[in-house]
């Protein structure tokens, strides 16, 4: 009987982890990282990158708590707004070379932010500019703040 009830037991746990797409799908999932914020200056650390692979922060910006991703592919840093303003999503995974929303499952091309597939596709992930020092990811307040605004505009990548 104990071994009926772990093995239901077992097949509960696997059907509730695939049903919430863990690790089943090959999906990079999301580490939550706390930037550096000096000023109108926001840093993350390469290494946080590097070995999370898919990585997602908040900043404080003049329009609210806003959230981003910083992920590494093809063997470069890629930092954009992590919003997906029509499912109200914030949260997206990597899955080899498409950035997969968590929410409604729209797809975008990881290298360029633009949408492939789903129903947020019109909104690209706009790009954040920044520079490689010491080891950290550094990033303009304004910067962050422009790509969180375009990426809230309908259309392709400005």
């Amino acid at each position: 009987m104990l071994k009926v009830l772990s093995g239901i037991l077992l097949v509960v746990i696997t059907l509730g982890i695939i049903a919430c797409g863990g690790g089943v799908s090959g999906d990079i999932q999301t580490v939550w990282i706390t930037p550096q914020v000096a000023d109108t200056t926001v840093s993350a650390q390469v290494e946080d990158v590097e070995n999370f692979k898919m990585t997602h922060f908040r900043v404080g910006t003049s329009s609210g708590n806003e959230a981003f991703m910083a992920y590494e592919f093809d063997e470069n840093i890629y930092v954009r707004a992590n919003v997906c303003p029509p499912c109200n999503s914030v949260g997206f995974s990597l899955s080899e070379d498409i950035l997969v929303c968590d929410t409604c499952r729209t797809k975008f091309y990881a290298k360029t932010g633009e949408g492939i597939s789903g129903g947020c596709v019109n909104y690209p992930k706009k790009d954040v500019p920044y520079e490689v020092t010491n080891g950290y990811i550094v990033m303009t307040m304004s910067d962050l703040e422009a790509a969180y605004l375009e990426t809230l505009i309908p259309g392709l990548p400005r």
